[in-house]
């Protein structure tokens, strides 16, 4: 029960910051609470854009080099576009 609750890092950073003045302590204090707050917006800022980049990958393109499988335009039925037959190839 004697010991400390709080870990090594906690205790030197405590004792450098009991060694401040008053007037310098809360200013040190301040910003190394801001400093944390901008880490963590800087992190999840950095998460949502990994995110958004992912989301919109484009879909790859078909080689455009022969196609392989059937498209869905190959079965459009009574919507297909009438084939036009030139005079020359009759």
């Amino acid at each position: 029960m004697g010991q400390p609750q709080a870990g090594s890092g906690s205790q030197i950073v405590g004792g450098i910051i009991g060694l401040l003045p008053d007037w310098l302590e809360i200013p040190l204090l301040c910003l190394l609470f801001l400093a944390i707050v901008a880490g963590w917006i800087r992190s999840i800022r950095s998460k949502l854009a990994q995110r958004r980049a992912v989301r919109s990958v484009a879909p790859v393109a078909a080689p455009q080099s022969g196609r392989q499988e059937p498209s869905g335009a190959d079965f459009l039925g009574a919507y297909a576009p009438q084939q036009r037959q030139d005079a020359d190839t009759r």
